[in-house]
């Protein structure tokens, strides 16, 4: 975002981006308020550091477009259109929720904006997005599918599956790695041979670039451009966005692996705190910038407060959306 003039600067749509941020960050950090409180079931994955990866990319698609995620899915889930309460409820486990409280953090959906799922195993989602941009590409739908994953999904064997199934068959999907660096606990570098995770989707024939992911117009640029041409029919392209989480790896994780003063050094490239400055410097008043992220915060209070006042699911719910085709004993043979 250096460099660009006021007259550059979309400054009504920047603005829709600051806020968006905002609320993915404020649903983070009252979800750790809701772990500390110990009313969320299972671990959660913040995603704090890195909103404008899901922001700039997601502006991008329709709300028929297909979305995949990960275990760190929650700003990606928003992004795309689901309910701050929906999702507070499936956190906590409680009547409402996205996934009828079965799913939790991990595993969030929500079809009706076409978020196909969240996903507990690293890179499992990359092959499901290659299934389900298989599928559009045969029933000739106008529409395409978004796949985000870490840079520790890159050493992992779904990786190397997916995006050559994906090359292979031209298929509509956007790869988008969100590269902070770590898989869970440990420097991904430190255990990626080779140039590295882009080198690794061009020896597969996808065409690639690379962004500062902590730059929201950047990433928007780059995700449009690729964008248009997956929905050309081009085939299946890949952004490596380069980021940083400022959390650990869980929300219980204290980060002790971290080198001394990384995240303080990082906090200079926050993505909120850039947008927000280009904004005051295309000449946004500071109180409607504070405005906005005051109503981000107060929306997240008020889902939390919804999920809390909630009722668990009835026992019987625990059996429902569960196929039963009989017994193999009986049905197969």
């Amino acid at each position: 975002m250096n460099g660009k003039s006021r007259q550059d600067i979309d400054v009504a749509r920047l603005r829709s981006h600051h806020l968006l941020m905002h609320r993915i960050r404020a649903l983070e950090e009252v979800t750790l308020k809701a772990q500390d409180d110990k009313l969320v079931f299972g671990a959660i994955h913040p995603s704090i550091g890195q909103e404008a990866v899901a922001v700039g990319v997601i502006a991008q698609l329709t709300r028929r477009d297909l979305l995949l995620s990960t275990h760190r899915g929650h700003g990606h889930t928003l992004a795309k259109g689901a309910s701050s309460t929906a999702m507070f409820h499936e956190l906590l486990g409680r009547e409402g929720g996205a996934c009828a409280g079965k799913g939790g953090s991990m595993h969030i959906a929500d079809f009706s904006v076409g978020m196909l799922g969240a996903n507990g195993v690293v890179a499992a989602n990359i092959v499901i997005a290659a299934g389900a941009a298989h599928a559009i590409k045969l029933k000739k739908e106008d529409r395409i599918v978004a796949c985000f994953f870490g840079d520790g999904a890159t050493n992992r064997g779904p990786f190397l599956e997916g995006l050559n199934w994906a090359a292979v068959f031209d298929l509509p999907v956007l790869f988008v790695c969100e590269d902070n660096g770590y898989a869970a606990t440990t420097r991904t570098r430190a255990m990626t041979a080779g140039p590295g995770l882009s080198e690794r989707a061009r020896a597969l024939g996808l065409p690639t670039v690379e962004v500062d992911g902590n730059d929201v117009t950047a990433v928007e640029i780059a995700a449009a451009e690729l964008i248009r041409e997956v929905r050309g029919g081009k085939g299946a392209r890949f952004l490596h966005a380069r980021t940083f989480r400022m959390t650990g790896h869980t929300g219980g994780d204290p980060a002790v692996y971290r080198p001394k003063g990384e995240v303080e050094a990082a906090k200079a490239h926050d993505p909120i705190a850039r947008t927000r400055a280009l904004l005051i410097g295309a000449g946004v008043a500071v109180d409607m910038l504070d405005a906005d992220e005051a109503s981000a915060y107060a929306e997240m209070e008020g889902a939390y407060r919804s999920a809390r006042e909630a009722s668990f699911p009835a026992v019987a719910e625990a059996l429902t959306d569960v196929q039963d085709v009989g017994s193999p004993l009986v049905e197969a043979f």
